[in-house]
């Protein structure tokens, strides 16, 4: 979505012509409650002409499907044993979450730190941890680290307490 009706709020090239009022009114369309079933929220500013067309070529598509199918049989593999549906990392449930997203001592108390910070609610919680999971398992990483954490807590919505 749209950052205001005009769309230009917080852009660089274009003043943004509407009232912080009607900002607001706009970003409130969606509740905090519908915001915080969303996993991840990133914000796309505009692409500039010489970015667009710069010849030089990133990732291959090729190497990103590798890297996601190996991420997605860890998670095959991790729920193997379980008999109640759990294929991913997004379908485990709360019990699922406690056993298989254990966080250290520095992830946890950057996890509470954020809890109270951003007034997180326990579905943020848990999906924060669900997707720490999924960046851990795209790092090849058997554990959550706190930079995957960290990480999956930028993902949040900015300026909204969900």
């Amino acid at each position: 979505m749209n950052p205001c009706p005009c769309g230009f709020h917080g852009s660089n090239t274009k003043p943004c012509t509407c009232s912080h009022q009607t900002v607001t009114r706009y970003q409130k369309r969606i509740s905090g409650p519908m915001l915080d079933r969303i996993d991840i929220h990133i914000e796309v500013p505009r692409v500039d002409f010489e970015k667009l067309s710069d010849k030089r070529r990133g990732e291959s598509s090729d190497d990103i499907r590798a890297r996601v199918e190996q991420a997605r049989q860890r998670q095959r593999e991790r729920f193997a044993e379980l008999k109640n549906g759990v294929m991913t990392n997004a379908d485990m449930r709360v019990a699922e979450v406690r056993q298989f997203c254990e966080l250290d001592d520095a992830g946890q108390q950057l996890v509470k730190a954020a809890m109270t910070q951003l007034q997180l609610s326990a579905r943020a919680y848990h999906r924060i941890l669900k997707l720490s999971r999924t960046i851990a398992d795209l790092a090849g990483e058997e554990s959550i680290q706190s930079t995957h954490l960290a990480e999956a807590l930028q993902y949040r919505p900015k300026g909204m307490m969900v």
